[in-house]
This record gives structure tokens, C-alpha cells and sequence, in this order.
């Protein structure tokens, strides 16, 4: 007969009425155990439906003639800690006790075959969280547990079971000699055990539970695995029930010990008392399991830093290649469809087939690329050398700066960028900077949208924790990574013309890039210092970075700007570098004259003449009219884009003169719009007013240029004269020119056409009487502030007890200067007398 399981001695009785008959089970990888042969006098295998013990009661019962064994490495225990409950169905296949071979009943059985034993599986209880299984077994009574046990043990020794996904650990198994718990609780487990001490009583205290020793719980446990330390309660500590803490070398021996051990009841010979010790067992977590997740949202200001340095890692690590990749293909143009042969052959050939005429911007620009071609050598000159400075072409809105670099100077290289600064610094807001910088490199993909959530997130992350966090960017770093990775593609590309085979092929790369400097790509700032007054970091980060280009011989950079003081920036990237420049002004009136009758007869030029037939005349030949161009283009000036336009209404239909008299009228209406009436409607938002502008007008409509000094003398000009002379300069209406060491030294208006608009505006007396009015007003006012101030000064002084003798200096400087204020007021009263009789005469 078997000995009476061990916790029958404590009076508890073993759960009573299950039932024999079979049922398949439900769990993943539960059905997957085979169901071997029975013996005709045995009762067939049960297999439980769940992990929660039988008829879900959390323990087992073993009666006569029964016992249960526990065996491990069944399942993997580390893929279900990882992957959690419940697993993939594909993965419970995979690891079926059926496909490893791992099946306790089949192992069983053979080792009934080999070693006679008379035992035979009755229910088995898989434990997936734990990696093994509960099997209930049946014998006739011959043999005790311990030594079916040791038959079982000799077996797994003899022929080792071991799965695929554990080839160097076999399967092990053991007597329960406990009680076991089966739940199936999210309990994960552990190589620590918790082993608490319970009264063997029902009901009793658990003061009077007695704590085992070190020794004695080594003995229990040993037998089940190596033992990394045993720790006892603190002998102060007050917490009941009274437990120790056992540490198992792996944690599979602690999954064998803890639900072979649990609920065992130690007996007073063995040391429990006279009542008896019931030990019970759970898993301890070494590390609690939410203490990761809290000392993290207990330390913000050290996990947000390292998370935005891991994202930015992970993001410089994924995304940079591929910007890198489409910067290059946008220099280089392989992703362009207009680039193709086939594409350029069928676009050329339909053009001509529907217009057969040649485009009207590209008619005339003959006589201005030959009037120009020396500019045009000369910056193909300088692309060929190795000098490390920029290469600047300046000159006034509308002088085909773009057109004579681009499309003439650079007509046959291919590898070039073009980068234009006005959509960049036009654009609101830092997201629309960004775009727009990263859309004239090709740099994508660009989150610009991104900047403005991290910026929230930094904030309300700062005023948690007080610190910066580092997650959102500001404008500066965000063009310093797109012109880096620009940096990194225009390296490549020069690299690109590399071979082995080169003679100075064991150059470094910068030596070579040094050496051959018709390799490197061009990059081409066009409108650089557009709106400069607006803020200059976009302006600030360009030039550094092509400075960085420069002089790294990366490639060569050629800036083409309007403003004439682009020197004062620039030099702060470069302080030692002397520029190469080009400065271009208005054609002369012969090329003008050339450039506009060319563009009249390109048309007919270009029409096929029939065979046996005399050609057309052109219409410089055939009109009479032309004779007037010559003073046209006097009044005109030769700025490209207004001699454009004037050919364009020549070719409509309409005389030179007509022509000529209309745009200046139209010049003088946009003058009035945009810098007289305009400055009123702007509600002082600009730094000019409109009696400032009118000054300048009225005096250039008299000269063609002013001595810059002398007007900042005048005294409507005396408070910010500068800012107001650099703001008009930047809205066109008047260019500065530089003198001797680039200072300021001359004022002309901003187009040639705007001397003949400013005489026609002058000559509206309504218009002139209005303006000046206000001018004289705005002086009168001056004036009498200087009155009141003198007035005040003299009343103070006149206050005094005593006069000294050296008062008497000052009060006749305010005496005289109150004298000319006066006479200034007096003329400017009576010439506004004269200027309100025309506005009350005229309409």
C-alpha cells in the first residue's frame, strides 16, 4: 500500500467525485499529447480542459494507489515569458508536446516498456506558464512512489528527452509530495521562491507556525536543484506569516521545487512542531514587476533626453541614406522625366509642330549674351580653377543675372543645384521654412509638420520637469541637417568621377577634390539677401554653409543678389577670402535698341520661306515708327525686363512713343500705390511714411542722382534717415550706390524707368500741392515741438532766485534757436497757403 499523501496527515481530505470518463482537451498544444494504448484493467487518460486544477478548484487529489508526478521542459518557458499569454496558435503547434516528442504519458510508456513498470497515466494537467505538466498516475500497489520515481529518473537519464528548442536540457521529473497549487493566474515565474510558514492546524495562528532553519530548508530543497542562497526573515521584522527566501540557480529547478513542495506538510520529527509546519510556496520577482515602468516615470528628466536621443539615433539612422539618395538624384536629375532623350526629341518635335515659332522670352537674348559674353568666359574661367572662394553676380532686379549664369555660363553642366532664396525666407511660419529649404535641395522625406507637436511636447515635458528635453528642434538645427545632408550627397556626386585607374588614384579625397576642381558639382544661391531686413538667419546659414562647401572643395558656389551690400554678410563666412564679382547694370542704348528690334523679328525669321519666293520683310524694315526708339529707350533705360515688355506692346500694335508713355504711366500709378498711398493704408507698419517718399521723388524728378550725406541732412529725414533710405532701397523704389570703400555715396531711383515716373508725378499739381502740404506739415510740427521744448527750457530758467551771468549763454541760444524755428513756420504757413488755394481751385 502507499503511504497516505501528505496532506491527509493535516486532516484535510482529498477532493472527492471525478468522473473517468475521457475529454479532449481544449488548451493550445494540450490536444497535441497522444493518447496511448490502455491496458484492458486500466481506466482511460483524463485530460483537464483548463490549468486551474480539477473541476476548477485549483488542486489535485490523489487517492489509494495513486500519486502524481511533475515533469519540466515540456513547454518553453522563455518564449511564453516573451511573448505573454495567450501564445500565437501556429507557435502552440510548433511547440505541441506531440512535434517534440516531449508527451509525459508517451514517456510513460516507454519506460513501461523498458524498465516493467506497473504504472499507468490517468489525468494529465499541462502547465504552459511553467513549461511543464501534472500527471496522475495509477500502480497496484507493489512498488512506493519513491521508488517508481527513481525507476522514471534512471529512464530520462538513460534515453534523454530533449526538444528542439532546448537540445541541451533533457526533461526531468519528480514525486509531488505537497499539495500543489494549479492556478491559472497572470503569475510569471521566477527563480526566487517565497516559502511561508503555516500552522499545520486548520485555523491556527500563524505565531505558532514553526520557521525552519537554513539547514532544514536546504535539505527539503537540494534535491531539486543547485541553490544560489537561502535568506531568512529579519528576526525583528513582524510580518506574518513568517517566511524565507529561496534562490534556485536557474529557474526551472524553482519551477520543479516550488510545485513539488507547496503545501507539504513537515512533520515535528522533521522539524515542524508538534502540529506540523505546511510550507507554502510562490514566485518573488527579484525586481517588482511594474519598477521598471515607475523609476521611469519617476526620472523625466533623464529618460526624455535619452528617448529623444535614441529616436533621433534611430531616425538619422534610417532616414539619412534616403535623403542623402534623393538630394543626389535631384542634382543629378536621374528621377526628371523632362531630362530623357526620348522625352526632350517628342516634346522639341510637337512644339514645333503646333507653334513652329520660337518662344518670345528667348527672342532678342542673342544681342545681350553678345554683349555680355565676356562676363559669360569669364565665370566659366573661374569654375575651372581651384581658388576657394565664391563667386558673386550682382547687379539690380530684372538685369538677367539667373539667365546669364543658368542657362549661358552653366548651359553645359550637368551636375548643378539651384537653390532660390525667396520662397524660403517668404515662407510663414518655421514648418513652411523648412519645407520650402528642404523642397529646392530635393531633401526628403521632410517631417516638417513634426517641429510644431515636439515643440508642445518639450514645453509642457519642461514645465513638468524643469529642464529641456531636447525633443523639438529649433529652424536653426533643422536647415543645419537638411544643408549637411546636401553637404554629404555633393561630396558624393564629385567623388562619383573617381577611378581606380587614375593616375591619382592614392590621392586622399580631399587632395583629389582639390586637384580636379572641373569635377565638383556647382551650386547656384539665386536672390540671395532677398528681403534681408526681414531676418537673416536663413541668409546666416546659407553662407556658412556654403562656405563649408568652399573651402572643403566640395563644390563651387556662385551667388547672384540684387543687394549691393551683400559684401557685409558674406564676409562673415568668409573673412578671408577676397570674392570674385560681377556686377551687371542696364544694357546700353545700342544693345537695348539691338535687343528690341531682334525680339520684333524673331517671328518672321523663323518662318519657313516657300520655295521660289522672296522672304518676308521684317518689321524693323517695314514699320516707320521705329525711328522713335531712340528716345524711347532714353526714357526707358535698358533694364531686360521693361525693354521686354516694351517689345511685347511694340508687336501688338502699338507705337514705340505710345508704348513707352504708357508704361511710365503705369510706373508712376504703382509708384503712388505702393510707396505713397500704400505707406498711409499700411497704418505705420512700414519704416517709411509717405512725405518721406514724396521728398525723394520730388528731388530725383529734378536730378537723376543725389548726394547720399546731403539727403540725410534734410530735416525730414532727421530720425532713422538711414533705416528709411535701406528700407526704400529693399522695396525698389531707389538704389544706393557705393562709393570709395563701399560706403554709401549716391541715390538713384530704383529703375531707369522711375526718373521719367517720378518727373510725370510732379507734374500733377493736385498731387504735388496734396503732398507737399503734408510735407510742410509734418515740418511745422517739428518746428513747433522745438518752440515748446525752447519755451519750457526759458520758463524753468526764468524760475531761478538768482541769475548768474553764465545763465545768459543759454538763454540766447534758446532765444535764437526759438527765432528760427519761428521764421522756418512763418514760410512754411505761407506756402501752405498757396498750396490749399490749388486744391481749392483744382480738381
Amino acid at each position: 500500500m502507499l503511504p497516505r499523501p501528505s496532506w491527509q496527515h493535516a486532516g484535510r481530505r482529498p477532493l472527492q467525485g471525478l468522473t473517468r470518463t475521457p475529454c479532449l482537451i481544449s488548451l493550445p498544444g494540450a490536444s497535441a499529447f497522444p493518447k496511448p494504448r490502455q491496458a484492458p484493467w486500466t481506466t482511460p487518460i483524463r485530460y483537464v480542459s483548463l490549468q486551474a486544477g480539477e473541476d476548477k478548484t485549483g488542486h489535485i487529489s490523489a487517492g489509494s494507489n495513486e500519486g502524481i508526478l511533475f515533469f519540466n521542459n515540456v513547454y518553453p518557458i522563455s518564449i511564453r515569458r516573451i511573448l505573454g499569454l495567450p501564445a500565437p496558435r501556429l507557435l502552440d503547434r510548433l511547440v505541441a508536446p506531440l512535434i517534440s516528442g516531449t508527451g509525459p504519458q508517451q514517456v510513460i510508456e516507454r519506460a513501461k516498456a523498458k524498465k516493467g513498470l506497473q504504472i499507468t497515466a490517468s489525468e494529465v494537467l499541462p502547465r504552459m506558464r511553467e513549461g511543464g505538466a501534472f500527471v496522475k498516475f495509477t500502480h497496484d500497489g507493489t512498488v512506493s512512489t519513491s521508488e517508481i520515481e527513481k525507476v522514471l529518473q534512471q529512464y530520462l537519464r538513460d534515453e534523454p528527452v530533449k526538444p528542439w528548442w532546448a537540445p541541451f536540457r533533457r526533461m526531468r521529473t519528480k514525486i509531488v509530495k505537497g499539495r500543489p497549487w494549479v492556478e491559472d493566474l497572470m503569475r510569471m515565474p521566477a527563480p526566487r521562491l517565497r516559502v511561508e510558514f503555516i500552522s499545520g492546524e486548520p485555523g491556527g495562528n500563524p505565531v505558532d507556525a514553526v520557521e525552519l532553519s537554513q539547514e532544514e530548508l536546504f535539505q527539503f530543497f537540494r534535491p531539486y536543484g543547485k541553490l544560489s542562497d537561502i535568506v531568512m526573515q529579519p528576526p525583528d521584522s513582524k510580518v506574518l506569516p513568517k517566511f524565507a527566501h529561496i534562490d534556485f540557480s536557474t529557474i526551472g529547478k524553482a519551477i520543479m521545487a516550488k510545485n513539488c513542495m507547496h503545501g507539504y506538510l513537515v512533520s515535528q520529527a522533521e522539524g515542524g512542531g508538534a502540529k506540523g509546519t505546511i510550507l507554502r510556496l510562490k514566485y518573488e520577482q527579484k525586481i517588482k514587476p511594474r519598477w521598471i515602468r515607475d523609476w521611469l516615470f519617476s526620472h523625466p528628466r533623464i529618460v526624455i533626453p535619452i528617448l529623444a536621443a535614441i529616436i533621433a539615433g534611430i531616425t538619422v539612422a534610417i532616414f539619412d541614406p534616403i535623403r542623402t539618395f534623393f538630394v543626389k538624384a535631384h542634382i543629378t536629375r536621374v528621377l526628371h522625366l523632362e531630362d530623357n532623350r526620348l522625352y526632350k526629341w517628342l516634346k522639341g518635335y510637337a512644339e514645333d509642330f503646333i507653334r513652329g515659332k520660337r518662344d518670345d522670352d528667348e527672342a532678342g537674348m542673342d544681342a545681350i549674351w553678345d554683349d555680355r559674353k565676356s562676363n559669360i568666359e569669364q565665370v566659366q574661367t573661374w569654375l575651372m580653377e581651384t581658388a576657394d572662394t565664391f563667386i558673386i553676380v550682382q547687379g539690380p532686379r530684372g538685369s538677367g543675372k539667373r539667365e546669364l549664369v543658368v542657362d549661358q555660363a552653366l548651359a553645359d553642366k550637368k551636375l548643378k543645384l539651384v537653390i532660390d532664396c525667396k520662397p524660403i525666407q517668404e515662407a510663414r511660419g518655421d514648418s513652411a521654412t523648412i519645407s520650402a529649404a528642404a523642397s529646392s535641395v530635393g531633401y526628403k522625406p521632410v517631417f516638417s509638420w513634426m517641429n510644431s507637436i515636439s515643440g508642445m511636447i518639450d514645453m509642457a515635458a519642461q514645465g513638468a520637469t524643469g529642464v529641456k528635453t531636447g525633443f523639438s528642434e529649433t529652424l536653426d538645427s533643422q536647415l543645419s541637417k537638411i544643408w549637411n545632408t546636401t553637404t554629404t550627397a555633393l561630396k558624393q556626386i564629385a567623388l562619383d568621377k573617381r577611378h581606380k585607374t587614375d593616375k591619382d588614384a592614392g590621392l586622399g579625397d580631399d587632395e583629389w577634390l582639390e586637384a580636379h576642381p572641373e569635377h565638383r558639382p556647382i551650386v547656384v544661391i539665386d536672390n540671395f539677401l532677398h528681403k534681408s531686413n526681414e531676418g537673416g538667419i536663413v541668409y546666416d546659414k546659407i553662407a556658412e554653409w556654403a562656405a563649408r562647401l568652399t573651402t572643403a572643395n566640395i563644390a563651387h558656389v556662385i551667388f547672384l543678389t540684387n543687394d549691393v551690400s551683400f559684401s557685409k554678410s558674406l564676409s562673415k563666412a568668409l573673412p578671408d577670402r577676397v570674392f570674385r564679382q560681377i556686377s551687371l547694370s542696364d544694357c546700353s542704348p545700342e544693345v537695348a535698341k539691338r535687343y528690341v528690334v531682334t525680339h520684333l523679328d524673331a517671328d518672321v525669321q523663323d518662318d519657313p520661306v516657300p520655295h521660289g519666293k522672296e522672304p518676308k520683310p521684317v518689321p524693323s524694315q517695314s514699320r516707320t515708327d521705329l525711328d522713335e526708339l531712340d528716345t524711347c529707350i532714353e526714357l526707358l533705360g535698358g533694364r531686360l525686363t521693361d525693354l521686354e515688355f516694351l517689345a511685347r506692346r511694340i508687336k501688338a500694335g502699338e507705337t514705340p512713343q505710345k508704348a513707352v508713355h504708357e508704361m511710365i504711366d503705369q510706373s508712376a500709378s504703382e509708384i503712388l500705390k505702393m510707396y505713397i498711398f500704400g505707406a498711409e493704408d499700411e497704418g505705420g507698419s512700414r519704416h517709411w511714411s509717405a512725405e518721406q517718399a514724396w521728398m525723394l521723388i520730388k528731388e530725383l524728378a529734378q536730378k537723376e542722382s543725389l548726394r547720399y550725406n546731403d539727403v540725410l541732412l534734410d530735416d525730414i529725414l532727421k530720425t532713422g534717415g538711414e533705416t528709411v533710405l535701406r528700407a526704400l532701397e529693399q522695396a525698389e523704389l531707389i538704389s544706393i550706390q557705393s562709393g570709395p570703400n563701399g560706403r554709401p555715396s549716391a541715390i538713384k531711383p530704383g529703375k531707369p524707368v522711375y526718373h521719367p515716373a517720378f518727373k510725370r508725378l510732379t507734374e500733377d499739381k493736385v498731387l504735388k500741392s496734396r503732398l507737399d502740404l503734408a510735407i510742410l506739415t509734418h515740418l511745422t510740427k517739428i518746428e513747433s515741438a522745438t518752440i515748446d521744448k525752447c519755451e519750457n527750457e526759458l520758463l524753468l530758467l526764468s524760475k531761478l532766485k538768482s541769475q548768474p551771468a553764465q545763465m545768459a549763454g543759454r538763454a540766447n541760444y534758446l532765444l535764437n534757436k526759438m527765432m528760427v524755428s519761428q521764421e522756418k513756420v512763418e514760410k512754411y504757413e505761407t506756402e501752405m497757403k498757396g498750396l490749399k488755394k490749388v486744391l481749392g481751385q483744382e480738381y
